[in-house]
């Protein structure tokens, strides 16, 4: 691959310093510089305050996790939007580790309100949240298929569509910063075919695509559980700042050679960046204010409770081993389909799992597809003319000559219930 035929920082470096004998040097840069720390320094205080307020009240760990992740994203842009403006000349190595991190708030998001449907069950079942979901079309663009929520496949399919790119985009984020290292990145070369960032940047784009599909297919079918969750409101948080930084980094490029002109320190490419950089630590105060109104804490709030440490919310924060588990959970579900095993080829697939001594539903609990509890066998006395359950007093196994089941309705049944194999005369029958 042939390297970038120029670079996009210009040789001549500004040796003047912030502050000399003369006072302050103030130039548009360095008001800029101001102007970007300050803001930082604000979104920094607003992340700080929410972030406590939940660590201070963390009496839904499952939940909370995930909102605290969340509420990070504003800093976290904010902080490195501050050095990429400061330290320019590395622009695309911050910007590519900022964006990283819109991976793991879209995958705490997912599995957050994965948590609020189980919340909806009949006493808190997570196979009660969604029981009577009937087949439906997808969104658009693909609204001439239908789907049938209680399928197991489907489930994990909707569940990896969004986990995939928390591997994806840091993956794509480490090859750019290889790429720009061995300069044949060319994010100045604008999506040119003789690079590399075209082909990072199709990656990208058809996996963020699949994510938030699968988002928008999770908030059509869970939407009437949702809705006393304000989920509209929390998940325009996230993807506001997401269709901020992406479009106003398109306009400040499409600017370049136009209105953006070369000085004889910054190239074009250097003052786009920058202005991008501004730009979004400017925008994170309002948005870290959106999201401490979104994930607002009166919901966790429980009078007479006394306060909780904030240490172990902050580990459960920065500990990403459910994020692994899930993925791993997913995985395992595929291999058990390519391998036509039974749980996974009908409507159910369980897997039991703890956190930190808290139950952790599993995408397929969470939609009411796992596998239900096993019912009570009855079988049918030809001679009594009434049905008897296994283990009671006076039960004879040698007069029950077919086993039966209690049913309901097949549009509502929630996963698999045992179909007990026939009894030949005089044998028990067991079954599966």
């Amino acid at each position: 691959m042939p390297t970038c035929p120029e670079t996009q920082n210009t040789l001549e470096v500004d040796q003047t310093k912030f502050w000399d004998s003369n006072g302050v040097n103030w130039d548009a840069h360095r008001i800029g510089w101001v102007i970007a720390g300050a803001c930082s320094v604000v979104t920094v205080i607003i992340t700080l305050i929410s972030v406590f307020q939940h660590c201070r009240n963390y009496n839904n760990p499952s939940q909370q996790r995930q909102i605290l992740r969340i509420l990070y994203m504003p800093a976290v842009y904010a902080i490195i939007s501050f050095f990429s403006y400061r330290f320019f000349r590395n622009y695309t190595y911050y910007s590519l580790i900022e964006v990283s991190y819109e991976a793991v708030t879209l995958s705490a998001f997912l599995l957050l309100i994965i948590e609020y449907v189980a919340m909806t069950g009949e006493g808190h079942s997570a196979e009660k949240a969604i029981e009577r979901k009937d087949k439906r079309p997808l969104p658009i663009p693909f609204c001439c298929w239908r789907y049938r929520p209680t399928k197991a496949y489907f489930m994990y399919t909707v569940k990896w569509s969004v986990l995939q790119y928390v591997v994806i985009r840091p993956a794509v984020s480490v090859a750019g910063i290889i790429c720009e290292h061995y300069n044949v990145l060319c994010e100045s070369a604008g999506f040119s075919a003789k690079y590399a960032n075209v082909y990072l940047e199709a990656i990208d784009f058809v996996s963020i695509s699949v994510a938030l599909y699968g988002l928008l297919v999770f908030y059509g079918l869970t939407a009437d559980e949702l809705k006393e969750r304000r989920p509209l409101a929390k998940f325009l948080a996230i993807k506001l700042i997401v269709m901020f930084t992406f479009y106003q980094s398109f306009v400040f490029s499409a600017l370049e050679g136009r209105v953006i002109k070369a000085t004889k320190y910054w190239t074009e490419t250097n003052i786009a960046n920058g202005l991008n950089a501004l730009a979004i630590c400017i925008e994170m105060v309002f948005f870290s204010a959106l999201m401490w109104w979104a994930y607002n804490i009166r919901e966790y709030k429980k009078p007479g409770t006394p306060t909780t440490s904030i240490w172990r919310p902050l580990w459960d924060s920065i500990n990403y081993t459910d994020f692994f588990l899930e993925i791993g959970t997913s995985i395992r579900f595929f291999i058990d389909y390519a391998k036509g095993k039974p749980s996974a080829h009908g409507h159910g697939h369980r897997v039991q799992n703890t956190i930190q001594g808290h139950t952790k539903m599993d995408f397929g609990e969470a939609f009411g597809v796992s596998a239900a509890p096993r019912h009570q066998v009855y079988d049918m006395n030809p001679v009594a003319g009434v049905q008897q359950r296994r283990g009671d007093a006076g039960y004879d196994p040698s007069v029950n000559v077919a086993a039966v089941r209690t049913s309901y309705d097949e549009h509502i049944r929630l996963a698999p219930y045992a179909y007990p194999e026939p009894v030949r005369e005089g044998v028990s029958g067991v079954p599966r």
